[in-house]
């Protein structure tokens, strides 16, 4: 279909607000305002999410040490600080019991620490940005990204108004061209943008390993008082998930009486059955668990997917025209689980590196490596140096990873081994026919009764993560060959995307045209945006793209 585009031309082009894009454009103003030499750059600051803040969805214990430098009166302007962290345990569980670990590591305590909604914060900082004079367009998607001559000059937007076969309606929109000086790529895990230049500038991943993902699925629940303080931080590793597997849960108390569960699974599963909101259900039985949720109501629900294998896989920072900050660059303390504060100290170095630009209007590759030098001179590098090693110490089981860990902490983080080299998520997922004899374990599974008062069904979870799409645009997950998932997949892994997608978007379902044979049936309106399927599908036929703008979840409190 040939469309002609209306372009739109900018300075900067910061695609996604959240903590690094917001980060980013505040720093960016302050300095231009404090400077007074240089006019204020055009910049275009966009996000999927129908508000700042939409899809903002985090563990939520913030390190404060990047908002600190960003603002130093963040406490004083009213920042959304849920509770200090006051307590923190970890615990080892088995099927009935919890043993607390009676030593936790400096560098795994969360003292100092605040408990946080990113859903709040990134609205919070988005005020602050706005006060700054940059407008925040929200409900703005991405779709492509524009790269001439090996130069990233800009993205194009999505078409609105596409019915599902990709026709224009009559209330069709054509997306447009942004054009400018430098895009900066803060759109979260997984981006489509980000994977899209990862695949045409092969130079920011050749010296990278492959990321390593985890799946983390949430809920956030009113419960009794009594049951926890706020500022209350419980880690879990053990049970329900097997000990060569990665993953852990979490207890946060938000409150007295609000407090955010959940549990994160490692993508690198041999399990083609691998279901993280299954686990994360069969985690609420627990007693431990139960000891806290009891006679409680489960308000909000969400999921997304966590860049873990930490500072060897992330790739350069730098292109021509091109600038990566946060969780597109992988920038995530593995040892901890924490990025915020790393998200928003990545907008900080760019904004610094982009001011540099304005200063000596120079907007070329080289002014714009200043990034990646700012970064390798950061306590960014250092910290996430030092966890350099951390996800690949579980490769050998909890028990191995536990004492691979502990020694890391005593030798800077290099332990006993350096570099572990790693295969992309998808690579170790058995076949049906190999896993048993790959792990010991049966495939079938006890599965959780869904009582919809502490255990609820996907459908259930997703309607509390506030999800709304429009039924009739064209599909934004992009089946490249749906003969593989309806033959090949079936017989081969026993269709994956059943179980590892936590938003019931992919079912098999009887075929009609072949009796006694399934297809699979798509549900697109279900997506909460957590890119599973498109990083752990084994046969990489899956692809997500954006939908229309300002659809998705509709995060709170989270």
């Amino acid at each position: 279909m040939d469309i002609e585009r209306e372009i739109l031309p900018t300075d900067i082009l910061i695609v996604g607000a959240g903590p690094a894009g917001l980060a980013l454009a505040y720093k960016l103003a302050k300095l231009v305002e404090a400077d007074g030499s240089v006019e204020m750059p055009e910049i275009l600051l966009m996000d999927k999410g129908a508000h700042v803040g939409a899809h903002s969805l985090s563990g939520a214990v913030m390190d404060p040490r990047g908002l600190a430098e960003l603002i130093p009166d963040y406490k004083e302007l009213g920042a959304p600080l849920e509770a200090e962290v006051i307590a923190d345990a970890m615990y080892y569980l088995n099927k009935q019991s919890a043993i607390r670990i009676p030593f936790l590591p400096k560098e795994l305590s969360n003292e100092g620490n605040y408990i946080v909604s990113l859903n709040k914060l990134t609205a919070w900082l988005g005020e602050q940005v706005e006060a700054c004079g940059v407008d925040i367009y929200a409900g703005l998607a991405g779709y492509d990204l524009i790269i001439k001559d090996d130069r990233v000059t800009g993205v194009q937007t999505v078409d609105m108004g596409l019915n599902k076969e990709g026709e224009p309606r009559s209330n069709f929109e054509p997306g447009s061209i942004i054009e400018a000086k430098v895009t900066v790529l803060c759109e979260g895990v997984h981006g489509s943008l980000t994977r899209r230049a990862f695949e045409n500038i092969p130079c920011l991943r050749e010296d990278s390993l492959p990321q390593a993902y985890l799946t983390g699925v949430k809920e956030v629940w009113q419960v009794p008082e009594g049951r926890i303080k706020a500022g209350q931080v419980y880690h879990t590793i053990g049970w329900p998930q097997p000990h060569d597997e990665y993953g852990g849960g979490w207890v946060y108390a938000m409150s007295d009486t609000m407090v955010s569960v959940g549990y994160a699974v490692g993508l690198a599963s041999p399990d083609p059955m691998n279901d993280p909101h299954m686990k994360f259900q069969r985690l609420k039985t627990h007693p431990f668990m139960r000891a806290i949720l009891e006679g409680g109501e489960m308000l909000h629900y969400g999921a997304k997917t966590i860049p873990d294998n930490g500072f060897y896989s992330m790739p350069k920072l730098t292109h021509d025209g091109l600038l990566l900050c946060g969780d597109s660059a992988g920038m995530l303390n593995p040892q901890k689980l924490k990025g915020i504060h790393l998200a928003i100290k990545s907008g900080i170095m760019a904004a610094e590196t982009l001011f540099d630009c304005l200063k000596n209007d120079n907007f070329s590759a080289d002014a714009l490596a200043g990034y990646q030098q700012r970064f390798d001179q950061s306590w960014a590098r250092e910290e996430l140096y030092k966890t350099r090693n951390f996800h690949a110490s579980f490769k050998g089981g909890l028990l191995a990873g536990l004492f691979h860990g502990a020694t890391q902490v005593f030798c800077g983080g290099r332990g006993f081994f350096d570099h572990r080299v790693n295969k992309p998520d998808y690579k170790y997922m058995c076949k049906l026919d190999e896993y048993g004899r790959m792990t010991g374990r049966d495939l079938v599974k006890e599965k959780v009764k869904f009582d919809n008062k502490y255990t609820f069904d996907k459908l259930t979870d997703v309607y509390k993560s506030g999800t709304m799409h429009e039924e009739e645009q064209l599909p934004h997950l992009v089946i490249a060959d749906l003969d593989i998932c309806n033959n090949q997949c079936t017989e081969e892994y026993g269709n994956p995307c059943q179980h590892f997608c936590p938003a019931q978007v992919y079912e098999m379902v009887d075929d009609d045209s072949r009796p006694g044979k399934k297809k699979l049936q798509l549900t697109p309106s279900n997506c909460i945006h957590c890119k599973t399927c498109d990083i752990v599908d084994p046969y990489q036929v899956i692809r997500w793209v954006v939908p229309q703008g300002g659809e998705g979840p509709n995060y709170e409190t989270m």
